[in-house]
């Protein structure tokens, strides 16, 4: 029986929460928050008493074997190397920290402690990606040398800590894009990035005054704080020759939101969203390939389970996670390299 804690317990956590409730290996033990009215709301509603407003009092619980981190960014690093000298196991929500600095020094921690550290990076565990990897795994794509992906919305910015750059490190890159970066590395084998060139735009604002369009807006939103871009695009170039283009936007003028990441290979191609298909040739003839299975699109709520379960098997059994904290560095040193580009308009060499 694993006995977790969860640290932040605003709208994320209930993708962390749920599966660990649904978990015969696990027990719900301790819930930590700043904001006492939430986190005696989430207490009563999944029936933990122990509550804490201080992480630190929470990780002095000797019950408590793993937490989960579900915090605003600029405290992810903060907390993980605590709780890792506290002798727990942790599952850290994307990005692992706000900079480079910070992830190393996450990265020292889980190699002083002996510890599982495991990234959120929950496209990773999407059956549609499982069963894209298994492809790629038997060459059935042969080199893939180009991955493109977007996550485009065209308005607008949550709001609340994703607008306050000082908590969130930054826009939809670190928010959305830590994910199109991610899955794509990720797939292609996780080649070792060597030059990153990227643009960030601030042109359009929040857009609040827009009417008969309904967004997401964080719990805390409000309209009059946004100092994060609203457009990030970004070319990595990596050692093995491949390359990767991505952008991202919180708001844009587009017709409409859109996410797509596509992968080509010499042998063929595949896109993993916005629904799983495969491309090939066979008897010189070019054949798109569409899977038969259950769901060809991304199931967050299914790929958070299989995050949290694996998470979980990882404690117990001392397996190796599948999202390291070796991933968790590389992905902020590409995001890093993204805005320290944007920021000296040069081509940014690792």
């Amino acid at each position: 029986m694993l006995k977790i804690g969860v640290i932040g317990v605003g709208s994320i956590s209930k993708s962390h929460i749920e599966p660990y409730l649904k978990n015969d290996d696990v027990k719900l033990a301790a819930l930590c928050d700043i904001n006492v009215q939430r986190l005696e709301e989430k207490g009563k509603l999944y029936g933990v008493s122990e509550l804490y407003r201080d992480y630190n009092e929470l990780l002095k619980n000797k019950e408590i074997d793993a937490v989960s981190i579900c915090t605003w960014n600029n405290t992810h690093a903060e907390i993980a190397i605590a709780a890792l000298e506290a002798g727990k196991h942790v599952l850290v929500e994307k990005p692992l920290s706000m900079n480079v600095e910070e992830a190393l020094a996450v990265e020292a921690a889980v190699e002083k402690s002996g510890k599982i550290l495991q990234v959120g990076f929950v496209r990773r565990h999407g059956d549609n990606a499982k069963l894209l990897k298994s492809f790629i795994d038997n060459n059935e794509f042969g080199e893939i040398y180009y991955a493109k992906a977007s996550c485009l919305r065209r308005l607008g910015n949550p709001g609340g800590w994703f607008s306050d750059i000082t908590k969130s490190g930054g826009g939809p890159l670190i928010d959305l894009g830590v994910h199109m970066i991610d899955i794509c590395w990720y797939l292609m084998g996780k080649p070792r990035p060597v030059s990153v060139s990227g643009n960030t735009y601030s042109k359009l604002g929040n857009r609040s005054h827009i009417e008969n369009l309904s967004f997401y807006k964080a719990a805390d939103y409000d309209a009059a704080l946004n100092d994060v871009e609203d457009l990030t695009n970004a070319l990595i170039r990596f050692e093995n020759g491949a390359s990767l283009y991505v952008d991202v936007s919180f708001t844009l003028q587009a017709k409409k939101d859109e996410v797509n990441v596509k992968l080509f290979g010499d042998k063929g191609g595949a896109e993993i969203e916005p629904e799983l298909a495969m491309v090939t040739e066979k008897n010189n003839t070019i054949l798109n390939v569409t899977p038969q299975i259950d769901k060809l699109g991304f199931d967050f709520a299914k790929a958070f389970t299989n995050e949290i379960n694996h998470f979980v098997e990882c404690c117990l059994e001392g397996k190796e996670t599948m999202a390291p904290v070796s991933d968790g560095l590389q992905v902020m040193r590409m995001l890093h390299a993204v805005y320290e580009s944007a920021g000296t308009k040069k081509e940014i060499y690792l």
